[in-house]
């Protein structure tokens, strides 16, 4: 007569469950630390990435060269000239003649604006009149035209009440617009990208990491070993996981020094929200990482399906550098699926806002949800047969 065998009970499966997770763990951990590559990866590329991303994009206009017409040369049009000159975002570079030779400046691409500046210029204020400027701008690079001809029409409006001051005048106005930048003063375009930069080398690295680590044990035959072991699938995935997930967490805190010390971004935030917000994003890149290894199986096609999957929709969709709401109201939806959309709001929610939990709880559910259900196909893809 045969004995039914009897199932542990809840805590001893439990217990199991989790010594083979951290059994598996070690395992993989010992092949990180001895992959000198995977290391160097693992800690020189974030911050590489942070440094040469992190000065190479900016939307900050500074030395712009610039090239003047002086027709009137008095006192009134040096005076201008001298002011226009003496911050840093314009650099003068040579004079011309007329307006219409400013243009070939622009063709041989030596300055990217003109100043114009009027004969009668000095006469026509004397006499109270308005004086016309005309300032042209190359358009061809039209992000820098744009802050130039904002910045042309404060420095317009400064220059306006100057000479109201000079001659003991008054504004009309009855209403005067007082401006204000609140979290960002000085209008860095470091406070806003940096963070954004963040979610996007996370993203990479994250993706990148576990994409190779089933695809390798496939390659190197090591996944019959791996079978012959009573671990299921969701051991398997976890204890593949929890090295990386540490990994990545050492990588975060790297680039958030290089951050603030290099680039002056400030964290205003709880730095527990933000670990907190970090772990559930990162969990979510591993998980695709995972998906991606488990699917593609050799290592060639899982860097490139990691570094597609992981860049493009992390720069592109993300809210990064182009807002969401700008976006057709399709891709606005399609976001939502996009972990590094999630992230880099609340990060910069974190780090400039200093937002409390609750306005955290809908970018922290939905990286929950992603990771979750990336973390299930892979393991649902997962199999323990060898054809």
């Amino acid at each position: 007569m045969s004995v039914a065998r009897q199932r542990p009970p809840p805590a001893a499966r439990a217990r199991r469950f989790l010594v083979r997770v951290r059994a598996l763990a070690r395992k993989e951990w010992m092949h990180i630390s001895r992959d000198a590559f995977t290391i160097a990866f693992a800690v020189v590329m974030p911050l590489l990435l942070i440094v040469v991303f992190g000065f190479a994009v900016s939307f900050d206009v500074d030395n712009i060269r610039t090239v003047v017409v002086d027709l009137d040369r008095t006192a009134a049009s040096r005076d201008l000239t001298e002011h226009l000159f003496s911050g840093t975002t314009f650099r003068r570079v040579g004079e011309a003649s007329s307006g219409a030779a400013v243009e070939a400046w622009f063709r041989r691409h030596e300055a990217s604006v003109g100043l114009v500046i009027p004969e009668h210029y000095e006469r026509t204020l004397e006499r109270g009149e308005a004086a016309s400027v005309q300032v042209l701008v190359d358009a061809a690079d039209n992000v820098t035209a744009g802050a130039v001809m904002s910045y042309a029409a404060r420095f317009v409006t400064r220059m306006n009440r100057q000479l109201e001051a000079d001659v003991g005048g008054r504004s009309p106005a009855a209403i005067e617009a007082r401006l204000r930048a609140l979290f960002n003063p000085g209008m860095r375009s470091a406070v806003f990208l940096v963070p954004g930069l963040v979610a996007l080398i996370q993203a990479i690295m994250g993706v990148m990491l576990t994409s190779l680590t089933v695809a390798r044990e496939w390659e190197r035959g090591s996944m019959e070993q791996l079978f012959s072991t009573p671990v299921g699938r969701v051991e398997i995935a976890l204890g593949k996981l929890a090295p990386y997930f540490v990994v990545a967490l050492v990588q975060l805190l790297l680039i958030l020094v290089a951050a603030t010390w290099v680039f002056d971004v400030p964290i205003r935030g709880s730095l527990a929200s933000l670990f907190a917000v970090s772990s559930l994003f990162l969990y979510a890149a591993l998980a695709q990482g995972l998906l991606i290894s488990v699917i593609t199986k050799n290592q060639q096609v899982a860097t490139q399906a990691a570094a597609v999957s992981s860049m493009l929709p992390s720069m592109l969709l993300s809210g990064f550098a182009m807002p969401i709401d700008n976006m057709p109201r399709v891709l606005q939806i399609a976001t939502n699926i996009v972990p590094a959309r999630h992230y880099v709001h609340a990060i910069r929610a974190i780090m400039l806002r200093d937002a409390p939990p609750s306005a955290l709880l809908g970018d922290a559910l939905a990286l929950a949800v992603i990771g979750t259900a990336l973390l299930g196909l892979a393991t649902a893809r997962f199999s323990r047969k060898l054809a």
